[in-house]
């Protein structure tokens, strides 16, 4: 088995899913098509934290672009040398998959935090903005007949559920990858060391 075409293969899984990540953070922002709740900060604290642009996103990204930059079709060389590279390459891709499991660790913490407070919105019983659902700790969910209290922006319940659990999963698999990628560069790298002092010893 050749553990670096695993890690490019995990790199374009994780390249997309970052993507998709970003995409789905940006949305959050804009409910319906708005922009006047962002620019009026009338948005969820959680969708201010940029778990998807950031953690699910730019801090995939790294691990994401390293893995595909394993590019020797044979697992062989680490920057043209050929002694240290089968070895070195994968160690190294542990430490940015790192990077990635805090990434994807961070979005799926802030998406579950959304989805436990619900969203901020205008209420007419209130007639302010508030969070209606944060007392129920995430039982609103499935309470959709109390989900009209929101009456702006509107279907904002709908819109956050939907984009929130969308991160909170695409999150769960970029840490999944993430987490196989460090037991992947660990025996990798494990395995061409061991291959290379064979090799010194039969010489």
């Amino acid at each position: 088995m050749c553990f670096g075409r695993c890690t490019r293969c995990i790199g374009c899984k994780l390249l997309i899913l970052a993507l998709l990540s970003i995409v789905a953070n940006i949305l959050l922002y804009f409910p319906n098509g708005e922009t006047r709740f962002a620019s009026e900060h009338h948005l969820s604290k959680y969708v201010e934290c940029l778990h998807g642009i950031l953690g699910g996103g730019l801090l995939v990204l790294i691990p994401a672009a390293v893995f595909i930059g394993l590019h020797n079709d044979d697992c062989c060389g680490c920057f043209g040398h050929e002694n240290c590279g089968k070895s070195c390459a994968m160690i190294s891709s542990v430490l940015a998959a790192f990077v990635g499991t805090l990434g994807s660790g961070y979005c799926i913490i802030i998406s579950a935090l959304g989805l436990s407070h619900g969203p901020y919105c205008y209420t007419h019983v209130e007639r302010n903005w508030i969070y209606p659902f944060t007392e129920s700790s995430g039982g609103y969910l499935f309470e959709y007949n109390k989900w009209s209290k929101c009456q702006e922006p509107q279907n904002i319940v709908q819109w956050n559920v939907t984009l929130f659990s969308i991160l909170l999963v695409l999150g769960g698999i970029e840490f999944i990858l993430c987490f196989i990628q460090i037991i992947n560069g660990i025996l990798g790298g494990v395995c061409r060391l061991c291959c290379s002092h064979e090799e010194t010893f039969a010489c």
